[in-house]
């Protein structure tokens, strides 16, 4: 990439379940000195209770989230997303590094560009500096309503959200769970109810 990219900075390798992968990085894209430990500690707490058939990675940067679990899914179809259109370059080259065909990248502002769902599993890394009522609708509830019911979100913020998440639980009577805890980040997983 690096010839053919001015942005390219540089290629991270990365350790999962005792797979490898690595991910091209431009200048501008988050964490771009290695996967950072957020994305880390979501895709090793991340325990889907079922094997799902539609992923979202909704605000993929470039993709270790969605190309991670491509290869854990491989009959699943992944869509990752971001409103960043370099990210989505990157992430779109990492899916042809990392050789997974059952993942695409495409440009969307939240969701408003994300083919319609249901999906069985959605996954985020929330954007801290969003604000939080853009946190909450772009990020909480839209993904919700585009969960299949029995549907699984799990995403991963830093610490310093930790006080509006349960709120907002609470708020929208979600049903909420903190699952993990680490190194000034935590990851829930938010149910979508079965219908009954």
């Amino acid at each position: 990439m690096s010839e053919l990219d001015a942005y390219y900075k540089k290629r991270i390798p990365y350790t999962l379940r005792g797979q490898q992968f690595e991910f091209d990085v431009g200048h501008t894209i988050f964490s771009s000195f290695e996967v950072d430990d957020g994305t880390d500690l979501l895709l090793r707490s991340l325990e889907p209770a079922n094997a799902p058939a539609r992923i979202l990675d909704l605000g993929c940067g470039c993709g270790v989230i969605g190309i991670s679990l491509a290869r854990r899914y491989p009959a699943a179809a992944v869509v990752m997303a971001d409103k960043d259109l370099l990210a989505v370059r990157y992430a779109r080259h990492n899916v042809v590094l990392n050789n997974v065909q059952n993942v695409s990248a495409l440009g969307s502002v939240g969701l408003e560009s994300v083919p319609p769902g249901p999906y069985d599993l959605i996954l985020s890394n929330i954007p801290a500096k969003i604000g939080d009522l853009a946190i909450e609708q772009e990020f909480i509830l839209d993904p919700l309503a585009h969960l299949r019911a029995g549907g699984e979100y799990w995403f991963v913020v830093i610490s310093g959200l930790n006080h509006l998440i349960p709120r907002l639980g609470v708020r929208n009577q979600l049903k909420l769970k903190e699952m993990k805890k680490r190194s000034g980040y935590a990851v829930y997983r938010l149910l979508k109810p079965s219908e009954s």
